[in-house]
């Protein structure tokens, strides 16, 4: 039977979309999510957009809830929304994300509304106009085939039997609340819930029929960038997200499949697909030093421009650096 049979019962459905200066992206990202047949309720968090955003959301039939810019936290905030939504599964989205077709949403929640998974993803392909380095990083994350996960494959797949990414992916209201829902992070909410809800017995789905457009075009700072702040989250929750294997082992992986694709078909592209990845694993290694580092220097690695806003006390408070 496939990861994405169709759910035998009809829970409630819930799409959160975080958003900020998205008007551009609405177009691509809303209209399938309002034609699918779950009918789902569909709730747009700004972050101080003033392109229009909130309206259009509104326009095309979405729920919208406005908060400040400096209040965005990229897991406080989902977890605000998720309550606020108080449906049985929630779908975290980004609004650069374009679903293929209006089944995307059945396709997707129907692990978690059957009990088979706690936790569903998507699979995202990449963009027509993606660089290769782009679509072989969309292609070694998501792969064709489906498949659901458990502690049991930490020995075997490590850190990445606990991949999940909330770009698209859809969660068990009732599993978050057992783990205590997404904490506030710099980056990497849904790992951290993720690794919680295997340890208490749950399941990660991966639904590889449930697919959707979303890519960056490789970008050497930007992806330093994201790299650092992923670093420094896992430095922040070493004891959760260090302790059933590293993301080394994974990025060795990588690097070796992108190596032979490149050499392959893309030789061109083969230097600065090395040079990428050499920045990327630099910003990931810099980010592990990161809670050491001058406030000063954190801002300029870090890519969450937000997050910095956030007045020291407030960031303490929710167990992050001052």
């Amino acid at each position: 039977m496939s990861v994405a049979a169709r759910p035998s019962v009809s829970p409630s459905i819930g799409v959160v979309i975080v958003t900020y200066r998205a008007r551009h992206l609405l177009p691509g990202c809303l209209p399938p999510l309002l034609a699918s047949p779950l009918r789902p309720r569909v709730l747009v968090v700004d972050s101080g957009s003033r392109d229009g955003t909130v309206a259009l959301a509104r326009e095309l039939g979405a729920e919208t809830w406005e908060i400040p810019r400096e209040s965005f936290n990229h897991g406080h905030t989902r977890e605000a929304a998720r309550k606020r939504l108080g449906t049985e599964i929630v779908v975290m989205m980004s609004p650069d994300v374009r679903p293929t077709s209006a089944r995307v949403l059945e396709q997707l929640v129907a692990p978690v509304a059957e009990g088979r998974a706690a936790v569903a993803y998507a699979r995202q392909l990449a963009a027509p106009d993606a660089d290769p380095v782009a679509r072989y990083g969309r292609a070694f994350s998501f792969p064709e085939r489906s498949e659901i996960r458990s502690a049991a494959d930490w020995p075997r797949l490590g850190s990445a039997t606990h991949f999940c990414s909330n770009a698209c992916a859809a969660w068990s209201q009732a599993a978050l609340d057992a783990v205590g829902g997404f904490p506030p992070t710099l980056v990497s909410e849904e790992t951290v819930a993720a690794v919680r809800l295997l340890e208490r017995g749950q399941r990660i789905a991966y639904v590889a029929e449930a697919t959707v457009i979303h890519s960056h075009p490789a970008s050497l700072l930007g992806d330093f960038r994201r790299q650092f702040d992923i670093g420094m989250t896992r430095r922040l929750h070493a004891d959760l997200l260090l302790a059933h294997g590293s993301d080394e082992r994974r990025g060795l992986a990588y690097l070796s499949g992108l190596t032979a694709h490149l050499l392959r078909h893309h030789p061109a592209w083969l230097p600065y697909g090395l040079l990428h990845t050499a920045l990327r694993y630099a910003g990931y290694r810099l980010g592990t030093l990161g809670p050491f580092l001058p406030e000063a220097l954190r801002r300029r690695l870090s890519g969450q421009d937000f997050f910095w806003l956030r007045p020291p006390a407030r960031r303490l408070a929710a167990g992050l650096p001052a």
